[in-house]
């Protein structure tokens, strides 16, 4: 097969949305509704001034899209994204969800790496503390009982 007929390596598919814990799968929803045109941007506010108000909702919505147009601008390439109705989650998805928990959650050498994925190594650092902000507004609205800072495990093993 040639180049030319492979799918971009960031949208191959790496789980479904469902898979998701709520943080990260909003920020896959968002991401989607950031670069799917006015319309569903427009969506994402009226979901923002649910959930934060209107004052608020304006600052999470421009913080968001600062975030995603971050990624644009100063990316190692573009991100690849699965269409708005899509149940696939694609690598780059994938990687920019766990970017924005990570942050969120404080852990802040994972969240470097997963910049550094997305950004040049010289933006890692600014991706990772935007992506901590907006990761903790969308922790707000994914999962409004959960604490702001979930404690972090004493081991790396899960099971």
């Amino acid at each position: 097969m040639s180049p030319a007929q492979n799918p971009p390596r960031g949208g191959v598919t790496v789980g479904t949305l469902s898979d998701l814990p709520p943080l990260e799968a909003g920020a896959v929803i968002y991401l989607r509704h950031w670069f799917s045109g006015s319309e569903t941007r427009a969506q994402m506010r009226r979901d923002f001034e649910v959930n934060f108000g209107p004052e608020m909702a304006e600052a999470a919505f421009e913080a968001f899209g600062f975030l995603c147009n971050f990624c644009a601008t100063h990316g190692r390439r573009p991100l690849v994204r699965h269409g708005m109705t899509c149940k696939c989650l694609g690598a780059d998805e994938n990687c920019f969800a766990n970017l924005l928990a990570s942050a969120a959650e404080g852990q802040d050498d994972d969240a470097h790496i997963l910049a550094a994925l997305i950004v040049t190594p010289r933006k890692a650092q600014e991706l990772t503390r935007l992506a901590s902000d907006c990761g903790l507004l969308l922790q707000q609205i994914m999962n409004p009982h959960l604490p702001q800072q979930p404690a972090r495990p004493a081991t790396a093993t899960l099971h």
